[in-house]
């Protein structure tokens, strides 16, 4: 199983996104994704959240929102994928290269409008809400298949 955060990081009206397509054989390749990456051992998924953003973008967060947990089911074909998703609207710094694709400012109207995996285009809405949700959402070879979800 892999443990990871995936962050949306917003600013007036628009939302950071990565586009996947520096790196061959990313399972990710040409998909538009927000910010994250796998826990370290012993790191929370908060800490987490601040590093991989910090990583990627050389923002620095403040306060990132808790707003869902989504469990991906053999994601990769091999293993469960439980991912906690946060979205940031505080940060400090500007942004840097990054060396797994590259960083665009998109206006949030524009975002269904990106090559996203499916599940993304389901779960996005819910970052908008005031309760925290908790999904599965599944794939097949890389095609959605569905999802549940309950909100709290």
């Amino acid at each position: 199983m892999k443990l990871a955060t995936l962050c949306y990081v917003r600013h007036q009206g628009k939302t950071l996104m990565m586009h996947r397509i520096k790196r061959a054989g990313d399972m990710h390749y040409g998909k538009w994704n927000g910010l994250g990456g796998k826990l370290h051992p012993g790191e929370t998924p908060e800490e987490c959240v601040v590093r991989e953003v910090r990583e990627e973008s050389g923002l620095e967060l403040a306060q990132p929102a808790l707003k869902g947990f989504i469990t991906f089911p053999a994601f990769d074909q091999y293993e469960d994928w439980y991912v906690f998703v946060f979205v940031a609207r505080s940060f400090v710094g500007s942004l840097i290269e990054c060396q797994e694709g590259r960083l665009e400012w998109i206006d949030d109207a524009e975002l269904p409008k990106l090559d996203l995996w499916e599940g993304d285009q389901v779960f996005l809405p819910w970052l908008d809400g005031n309760k925290v949700f908790s999904a599965k959402i599944s794939y097949d070879k890389g095609r959605f298949t569905g999802h549940q979800v309950a909100f709290y």
